[in-house]
């Protein structure tokens, strides 16, 4: 067996509900990858489906936290990271890339902000330029529809795309400066939806399909971007990645879609941590 790769992953953390690092820890160490954390903030629940919540930002944490791991000589072989709620995190966050990393280092940044054509509440257009320039530092970014949008400056547009306007919108994305895109939500028509990947360097797209499920679903995109993450670290290709990404994400919400107590909790990811494991098994 090789040495075991290590990842920083950079995100809020709920005590209930399946989103962040509550599904981000387990999913990677089920890979074989050791997941160290960084907490941006603490909530009570997830912020979907509940009301009255507490919230603790660790924003003033974060640069301790790095500057002991950096004391401690602590190496990573990645960092990920996902929902940041403020320009300072943002900037804090590239600081922590640039204390680390390596040419060796993956990055993944996944620009969490948007959703349905809408920015999250409390997040201004000052955010979305601060996430693409953190986007501009990473190895590997993983939009969605609309947080490219928004990134680059666009109108949205819903429904089915073109294999055409999928090349130029993943061409675009490129140009942040990220070497590869995964982009989330694709769809040309039908039943199908899924991802597209893009290598900057190689110009080589790659489209990962699979049924539409009806519905919606809390914490998905933080599921899609653990297994990614976990699945590069694996050594895996960034379409083999994301063709395990996207499996395994919908193998949850079917589960999720067949359980009676509905989706509030998030999604059953826990169902398919062993399978997706044995993946990786030596």
């Amino acid at each position: 067996m090789g040495l075991i790769k290590r990842v920083a992953a950079i995100h809020d953390i709920s005590g209930v509900g399946k989103c962040s690092l509550t599904v981000a820890l387990p999913i990677i160490s089920a890979a074989g990858v050791e997941c160290s954390v960084m907490p941006t903030a603490v909530l009570s629940t997830h912020t979907g489906g509940f009301e009255g919540f507490t919230f603790r930002d660790l924003t003033d944490d974060m640069r301790p936290i790095a500057e002991h791991w950096k004391n401690e000589n602590i190496k990573f072989d990645a960092f990920y990271s996902g929902y940041l709620g403020s320009l300072s995190q943002i900037d804090i966050v590239k600081d922590i890339f640039g204390m680390f990393r390596t040419p060796e280092t993956l990055v993944v940044v996944d620009p969490v902000m948007a959703d349905d054509g809408k920015l999250y509440p409390l997040f201004s257009l000052d955010h979305v330029k601060g996430m693409a320039a953190l986007c501009g530092h990473a190895s590997v970014i993983i939009p969605n529809r609309t947080e490219a949008a928004f990134m680059l400056g666009r109108d949205y547009k819903g429904g089915p795309m073109s294999e055409d306007d999928v090349t130029e919108l993943l061409q675009a994305l490129g140009g942040l400066g990220a070497d590869q895109v995964v982009l989330t939500g694709v769809c040309f028509g039908g039943d199908d939806l899924g991802a597209a990947c893009y290598d900057r360097r190689t110009g080589q797209t790659d489209y990962i399909m699979d049924k539409r499920i009806e519905g919606m679903y809390h914490g998905t995109g933080d599921v899609f971007g653990s297994l990614l993450t976990a699945a590069l670290l694996r050594g895996r290709s960034l379409a083999e990645a994301a063709k395990i990404a996207v499996d395994y994400t919908c193998a949850a919400i079917r589960l999720t879609a067949a359980d009676k107590t509905g989706p509030r909790m998030g999604v059953r990811f826990e169902s398919v941590l062993a399978d997706f494991g044995m993946l990786f098994r030596e």
